[in-house]
């Protein structure tokens, strides 16, 4: 049985995922929101995501595969919002879902 690959990037540097936070949210003498899990389809695509909007970081991050069993335990244990999937990486496209 086949399963759905995704495809994550995660800092060489902390081991942390990279993810979008919406803006003005929350208070800011708090630590920001957890935000929204980035995920790929295809390892080419998160790829062309950091050379097209932090070409001086690609080499910072890795590309990660989890299947898609994987991402709604990842998602709690990391208490992210929910999970953004990029759709076009070069404009960027992504769509946004919560996590309930």
């Amino acid at each position: 049985m086949m399963s759905q690959l995704y495809y994550l990037l995660r800092s060489r540097a902390d081991g942390s995922y990279l993810v979008a936070r919406p803006r003005g949210q929350g208070d800011p003498d708090q630590p920001p929101p957890a935000g929204f899990l980035l995920v790929f389809t295809a390892d080419y695509d998160a790829l062309s995501y950091l050379n097209a909007h932090a070409p001086d970081l690609s080499d910072r991050f890795a590309v990660e595969t989890v299947t898609a069993t994987a991402l709604k335990p990842l998602i709690s244990r990391w208490s992210f919002e929910g999970l953004g999937m990029v759709n076009d990486p070069r404009l960027p496209e992504v769509e946004f879902f919560n996590r309930s």
